[in-house]
């Protein structure tokens, strides 16, 4: 898939007032500051699709952008952003539970982790939830361009290690970077096998 068209349609922070559509979503979320932005901006080759920050917590709404007049790129807001009022979270948490768990064109859930570092506890707990829903999912690991490859290697073995443990049969995995543009082919095609499947339904 070539991405030749993407679109921002609308923000907004309560799931029933997204786009009235039957087109396919597929959103992306992760930890503030994993590079969400940055990965939507290389995927769509848009450096100024999606609004990037240094700071953590620039997504604050449910921003959907309409690719090749097809499908629906969602872009969520980080969960475990710290710095923000504890009142302010559980709005945040709410807003994406129930987009995830009430809206029907959700296809998939694309769920980002910083290859860079060890498992994070609110990763796995926020994958698992998925896993519980029983919403589909994929785990895109970013930034692998920074870390040594020994240490990317045992970063992302462990996550995945870690995560079987409640996991039978573990979501498959992408490995990204914003920078080189490693691994959007295969995460483009992945999309555009999902959509096809959908269309043959």
């Amino acid at each position: 898939m070539e991405i030749k068209k993407a679109t921002f349609i609308v923000s907004n922070s309560d799931y029933r007032k997204c786009p009235d559509t039957k087109l396919p979503e597929y959103a992306f979320i992760g930890r503030s500051n994993v590079g969400k932005s940055s990965l939507i901006n290389m995927l769509t080759r848009n450096k100024s699709l999606a609004k990037t920050s240094v700071k953590p917590g620039k997504t604050q709404l449910i921003n959907h952008f309409l690719i090749n007049d097809q499908w629906y790129l969602v872009d969520l807001p980080g969960y475990g952003y710290a710095r923000t009022s504890k009142n302010s979270r559980q709005l945040f948490q709410k807003m994406i539970t129930d987009y995830i768990l009430h809206r029907e064109t959700l296809i998939n859930v694309f769920v980002l982790i910083d290859s860079r570092i060890p498992p994070q506890k609110i990763d796995l707990d926020f994958i698992n939830f998925l896993g519980t829903n029983g919403i589909p999912l994929n785990i895109i690991f970013t930034k692998t361009d920074k870390p040594k490859q020994r240490e990317l290697t045992q970063n992302v073995n462990t996550f995945l290690s870690t995560l079987s443990e409640t996991w039978e049969s573990l979501p498959q995995h992408f490995l990204t970077s914003s920078v080189t543009s490693f691994g959007r082919d295969n995460l483009l095609s992945h999309i555009d096998h999902i959509n096809h499947s959908l269309a043959n339904q």
